[in-house]
């Protein structure tokens, strides 16, 4: 059996978590460690506000820790320099005081131990509202303690841009594993948070129902052991991600700088100039070409066929300019910066009103052809450029 990619939602898919009893238990827990220095009946409400705006963030360049706290602190009057210390000790200290409202499910350790056993790639793919830290403590209250147990990766609002809510959260964990070969599975419990906007992004996705009497026509559903039958029985071919449907090529298009934005975030000055074989590009001549390639072809051609019926596009042969433009005397960071401003004025045209998806034009090497086409192509561009960056680090 080849090796799967396997998306595991946490919290009522792992874990057994009462949410109507673990949310009040978390803001009380949290209100009570703050009481001298921030009034009680502030937090509530600055924590929604700063979870809903997590939900809404679309910003690739910005992380949920960062949209959370621009809006958390300032409600509270204060700032996470004076805060930060306290917060952090709450979640080492308080925060696992609240195992008793959730539950293991035995199920799915034997099912993670099997995956594990099977040469399987395991990630926890929670809705990243929380500190790693805290997801942490919630997987060994799982029994399935990250210590033990090496998760390919572990989504938390550090380090990730999107929510569940958007198809992009699943785009960007798959670039931060950088978009591995072989076939992907989001296994979840919520239809409308953890499998249709998966599906949107492209994933094959298995309902963890457990004897619930919904069900969904063309989603396989069950128990641990259904998914495990599953995966074995179901032909592999049918079980990769498909990046086709306008919805998922924007999915994909808005977590390229996103995923490169984590994937380079902690990197060595020495990382970015180090060529993987003496031929290859290193990471600043990647980024540099993307920035280039998005400025100057990608962006100019939408612009093009928005404007005008039908136009010709003149074929670009945009390799030669890592040697023409000296990408590698380049700074490597502000070139990531710069696509990642210039692909958020794409993403505008691309989501802005009734999409152009099918506006049509004439190239040099594809003939006839469209906007769908032309950035379902630019997604399998960004994609190859990930795993390039993926290996290169």
């Amino acid at each position: 059996m080849p090796q799967t990619t396997l998306l595991l939602d946490l919290d009522d898919t792992l874990l057994d978590t009462n949410m109507e009893a673990f949310i009040p238990a978390y803001f009380s827990a949290l209100s009570g460690a703050l009481a001298d220095a921030v009034a009680p009946e502030a937090m509530l409400p600055a924590l929604m506000g700063g979870t809903k705006r997590m939900m809404q963030n679309e910003d690739p360049a910005l992380t949920l820790r960062e949209v959370f706290d621009a809006y958390f602190f300032p409600k509270l009057g204060s700032d996470r320099a004076t805060l930060g210390v306290r917060i952090d000790r709450f979640y080492d200290e308080i925060f696992p005081t609240l195992q008793h409202v959730t539950r293991p499910r035995p199920a799915a350790v034997e099912f993670v131990d099997w995956a594990f056993a099977a040469g399987h790639r395991v990630a926890v793919a929670t809705n990243p509202y929380f500190p790693l830290k805290a997801i942490q403590h919630r997987l060994r209250w799982a029994g399935l303690p990250p210590e033990k147990y090496p998760f390919a990766l572990v989504s938390s609002y550090e380090t990730f841009h999107f929510t569940k809510e958007t198809g992009a959260y699943f785009s960007e964990f798959l670039g931060q594993l950088g978009w591995p070969e072989g076939p992907v599975v989001m296994v979840g419990n919520d239809l409308n948070m953890d499998l249709l906007p998966a599906q949107r992004a492209g994933l094959p996705v298995f309902w963890m129902r457990d004897g619930r009497d919904e069900s969904q026509p063309g989603i396989p559903q069950g128990s641990f052991a259904d998914l495990r039958r599953w995966l074995e029985e179901t032909d592999p071919q049918s079980l990769q991600p498909k990046v086709e449907t306008p919805d998922a090529i924007l999915a994909a298009l808005r977590a390229t700088p996103a995923a490169l934005g984590t994937l380079t975030a902690a990197l060595p000055a020495d990382t970015w100039t180090r060529r993987p074989a003496p031929a290859e590009w290193n990471l600043t001549e990647v980024l540099c070409h993307l920035r280039d390639v998005e400025a100057e072809i990608s962006l100019p051609r939408l612009q093009k066929m928005l404007a005008e019926e039908n136009p010709f596009l003149a074929g670009v042969d945009s390799d030669a300019w890592a040697q023409e433009r000296g990408y590698a005397q380049q700074d490597g960071r502000a070139a990531l910066a710069a696509f990642t401003e210039t692909r958020k004025g794409t993403l505008g045209l691309l989501n802005g009103g009734p999409a152009p998806w099918s506006r049509a034009a004439r190239h040099t090497f594809f003939g006839p052809t469209c906007v769908r086409e032309l950035f379902g192509i630019a997604a399998g561009h960004d994609k190859a450029h990930i795993r390039q960056v993926y290996n290169t680090i």
